[in-house]
């Protein structure tokens, strides 16, 4: 059997560790100076060298070279039986296996025994979040005060796990993500040891694959060399799944010419040939990064065959930037959204629906402003009653002349996609908006909303109309939050308008959450305070909110 490459390679010495020289420096100095403390914390991401750093510095504890600023030396008796793994003194556990109290009570019993081979043993404990808190309590006396002849050593991706009794009680050492330019140079030199043929550019997307890791980063150099070819970029991308598919490209081309049944049939061709749906979110997020990269003139972070690369240029050149973020936006909260749904292909969906709507198309609304009556003072010599009837008739003035103005002479709305606003409302002879009458023209509502907003017609498909209680109808919803999405301001205007558009009269909104089958309308009321589903729940009032 084939030994992986990253076990080949696994460094021996201490400058064969790649990106951590603030950490090997530090463990250097300690065993010349015989400084070594009895516990270290090794914290930081996958593939760093953690592990491979706690080996070493046990080789260099029990190494028997004379020298201390040698060690370890590699050649000795000990340092070849730590290869080798028959070293007798030194403890690996996994604590993800070995999480129990009983499994730290085994290891406290044993660790009084002295060294088999060398002058210390080390434990090295790997990912020790996985503890339970009984089996870190149990540790705490022998991490603080081991016998002189033990040393720990934990290592852990997740340092935010670990109680603070547990942190106080070692020296901790940040191990840090590996640049990009580092992990080439080293992939560089092994390809070279390994006589591999690979393209600069295949090593450049290896490296930003492995995202700081430098054994994900040989892990996926051994796969693509398992094909027993030359690695190209081409044969990367394929391999490692970031190929940019064709049907990503058609997808970004639907929302760029605005072909919903188009952009609809590529989403489903590809879950129908057996794309992940995740995956492919993932693969539109990238392609439309690269997209933004560009715009940024930034294209070198791009790795792409030129025939793509002259691809993403020319759509580049075509996407409006609020437009590209918006759509990136949308599909990488889709890429989170498919773990979660039943249906995993209706993130995709939703995302592409809304991508094809202008960024504020819905909410973009500009009013002329309301003509304003005359303002006259009262004299200073009239009587206080005097006086306030002058004020009661100037207010009751002012209020006819805005409502013969708005009538006769107010301009019509003017909207931002030049669609002909709906006139404004007007009291009829009726009187004031019925709840048979909302429901006679839900639909027509629900229609015109639709047209301006698809988010906002499916949050009003998911409410119910109630009543009408001191001019404002009111909405049930069945949860906090579909209700609180509701009550965003341009979310209330747009139905405000369909409504009155439908309808030809003016009514307010009140959103409220109705988990009952029979609501009781004439002891439905809102709190002054405006935390309308709260003072529901809790038996609030309604006062009526200009």
């Amino acid at each position: 059997m084939t030994q992986a490459l990253y076990r080949k390679w696994r460094p021996q010495l201490w400058d064969e560790v790649i990106g951590q020289e603030h950490v090997i420096r530090t463990l250097q100095n300690a065993v010349r100076t015989e400084r070594v403390g009895h516990a270290y914390l090794f914290a930081g991401p996958r593939g760093t060298g953690k592990t491979t750093t706690a080996r070493l510095l046990a080789k260099a504890i029990n190494c028997l070279d004379g020298n201390l600023s040698t060690r370890p030396c590699d050649r000795c008796e000990h340092c070849q039986a730590v290869n080798q793994g028959r070293f007798l003194d030194l403890i690996e556990i996994d604590a993800a296996s070995n999480t129990s109290v009983e499994d730290v009570r085994s290891l406290r019993d044993k660790i009084n025994f002295s060294p088999t081979q060398g002058r210390c043993k080390v434990y090295i404990i790997d990912e020790v979040h996985m503890l339970s808190t009984a089996a870190f309590n149990a540790l705490l006396k022998t991490l603080e005060e081991p016998p002189p002849h033990a040393i720990f050593i934990l290592a852990t991706t997740e340092v935010h796990k670990i109680p603070a009794t547990v942190l106080s009680r070692c020296q901790r050492h940040e191990f840090r993500r590996i640049p990009v330019n580092e992990i080439v140079s080293h992939l560089t030199a092994l390809c070279k040891q390994e006589k591999l043929e690979i393209e600069p550019d295949a090593l450049l997307l290896i490296a930003r694959q492995a995202t700081g890791s430098m054994r994900d980063a040989i892990s996926l150099l051994d796969q693509l060399a398992s094909t027993g070819e030359k690695i190209t970029l081409h044969t990367a991308q394929t391999i490692l799944g970031t190929a940019t598919s064709q049907a990503v490209i058609s997808l970004v081309n639907s929302i760029l010419t605005k072909q919903t049944a188009n952009g609809l049939t590529c989403i489903h061709q590809a879950l129908d040939s057996g794309s992940d749906p995740r995956q492919f979110a993932r693969q539109v997020v990238e392609y439309l990064r690269s997209l933004l990269l560009i715009q940024l003139n930034h294209s070198e972070q791009v790795e792409a065959t030129p025939e793509v690369r002259a691809q993403l240029a020319q759509q580049a050149s075509q996407f409006e930037p609020a437009s590209l973020l918006e759509t990136i936006r949308l599909f990488n909260a889709a890429a989170g959204e498919i773990r979660s749904t039943w249906q995993p292909g209706l993130p995709l969906e939703l995302a592409f629906a809304q991508a094809m709507i202008p960024p504020r198309a819905a909410t973009d609304i500009t009013l002329q402003p309301k003509p304003q009556a005359p303002h006259r003072a009262p004299s200073p010599t009239a009587s206080p009653s005097a006086r306030s009837l002058e004020e009661a008739s100037q207010k009751q003035a002012s209020s006819s002349h805005k409502e013969d103005s708005l009538e006769k002479t107010a301009p019509p709305v003017q909207t931002s996609d030049a669609v002909e606003a709906p006139p404004r409302p007007k009291t009829t002879a009726d009187g004031d908006l019925s709840l048979a009458e909302v429901r006679q023209h839900w639909k027509r509502i629900r229609a015109g909303v639709k047209q301006r907003s698809m988010s906002t017609e499916a949050l009003l498909n998911s409410s119910r109309p109630l009543g009408i209680k001191n001019g404002a109808l009111i909405l049930g919803f069945a949860t906090e939050v579909l209700k609180s999405k509701m009550e965003i301001r341009e979310n209330l205007e747009l139905v405000c308008q369909q409504i009155a558009a439908a309808t030809a009269k003016e009514i307010r909104l009140i959103c409220v959450v109705n988990n009952k089958t029979n609501f009781d309308l004439d002891n439905l009321e809102v709190d002054s305070d405006g935390m309308v589903g709260t003072a529901l729940n809790l038996g609030g009032q309604i006062v009526q909110k200009e």
